[in-house]
């Protein structure tokens, strides 16, 4: 079930739409009042400036936003109101969040962080166009967290959040387990893969998830209220990456990249000729991508249905890296990511005088246009940045 949304090749690569009827905004500072005005459409380059819930579901104005809020109050009979009221509270949260931290355009966080939280009172106050319950708090919550955040991502502004961002480009190479990376994210991709799968079989796997269709396998997920609420951006990136086209298109980039049918998909990430052979942003959206949806789909596939059993046979039902065997959605796994970060951070020294340099004052933070992630989810993620922070200043 999809109500009133669009969707992105990924949470990284944002299209943007043509404004509508509402007079949009054409690259000057965002005042605080637009900013907060539900119908406003915020423009970039004549390009309306676009904003997601769980990565996938767009919208251009905060008014689409509580059209899909209240579409999603209701969609379960089973949820009690309680639970229509928490889910409400918590979609309205992200999205005013997803507004505000733009993967696109600063303006509307530097205007946030720009005026007091009395300001953003009184301009929320003087809003003509109906708001729901919680808007304000849901502002100031964002507010207050972000004067004293740093967004850590490969797109930061800020120096320091590039470089502790995954992607960052590591020009000597990286260790990893008997292994050189490009960076921490060709390993974390990488190993998703087991060490003897071939390009030849994941080609073979494309081609039968391409057959497939998709909706009634879709449709078991959407029906659960509770199996969904728990997995939204999982399910949500599944939707986006099971259709034919996007299947197709993972299939076109690896032969797009030269890559032989006996070649070994972990070892074709690894460095052991020229580096960057993939950039980091290959390693998200084609090789890890690629690999989350065959995990995801071991994982969320009833237990009689053939896919899951083809699945296994070519490795995709855990992580296998030295003779172990971990769940992809294990702690074991995710505990993986505080491995490569002790090497990155504490082994090497330009980069632990980076993280360590962050005051703690300052939170860091990991916000993709409210994308989660479905092989460790955000708040981990983040919990073990700011753990590497103070394990670097203390080394």
């Amino acid at each position: 079930m999809q109500t009133n949304t669009q969707t992105t090749p990924s949470i990284l690569v944002l299209g943007f739409l043509i404004a509508g009827l509402v007079a949009p905004l054409h690259g000057e500072p965002v005042s605080l009042q637009s900013l907060v005005t539900p119908s406003t459409i915020i423009q970039k380059d004549r390009q309306p400036v676009t904003f997601a819930l769980h990565g996938f579901i767009e919208f251009q104005s905060l008014a689409e936003l509580f059209a899909y809020i209240k579409s999603q109050t209701t969609r379960w009979s089973r949820l009690d109101q309680s639970k229509r009221r928490q889910l409400a509270h918590e979609l309205l949260r992200r999205g005013v969040e997803s507004r505000v931290i733009s993967m696109t355009d600063e303006r509307p966080l530097e205007t946030l962080i720009t005026h007091t939280a009395a300001e953003l009172r009184q301009a929320i106050a003087n809003v003509q166009e109906p708001v729901p319950a919680g808007y304000s708090e849901a502002f100031l919550a964002v507010q207050a967290k972000w004067k004293h955040s740093l967004n850590c991502w490969s797109a930061s502004p800020s120096i320091p959040g590039r470089v502790l961002s995954n992607w960052y480009p590591i020009e000597e190479g990286i260790v990893l387990h008997d292994a050189t990376y490009d960076s921490t994210e060709h390993f974390w991709q990488a190993v998703k893969y087991h060490p003897d799968i071939t390009i030849a079989q994941l080609t073979e796997l494309i081609d039968r998830l391409e057959k497939k269709d998709w909706s009634a396998w879709l449709e078991r997920l959407d029906s659960d209220p509770e199996l969904y609420l728990e997995n939204a951006y999982a399910v949500e990136f599944l939707r986006h990456n099971l259709a034919p086209e996007r299947l197709r298109w993972f299939g076109d980039q690896l032969t797009r990249h030269n890559l032989q049918p006996t070649e070994r998909a972990r070892s074709a990430q690894q460095r052991s000729g020229a580096p960057f052979r993939f950039s980091a942003f290959e390693e998200k959206v084609l090789w890890g991508d690629l690999a989350d949806v065959f995990h995801l789909v071991y994982r969320f596939s009833a237990p009689a249905d053939p896919i899951r059993k083809t699945l296994a046979d070519h490795h995709f039902d855990g992580i296998d890296l030295e003779g172990r065997k971990m769940a992809f959605l294990s702690e074991d796994f995710r505990s993986l990511m505080l491995e490569i970060w002790r090497v990155k951070y504490l082994q090497m020294p330009r980069f632990r005088e980076v993280i360590a340099g962050i005051p703690l004052e300052i939170r860091l933070e990991h916000f993709l246009n409210d994308g989660d992630s479905p092989d460790i989810p955000i708040p981990i993620y983040v919990g073990y940045l700011n753990q590497m922070r103070e394990l670097a200043r203390a080394h």
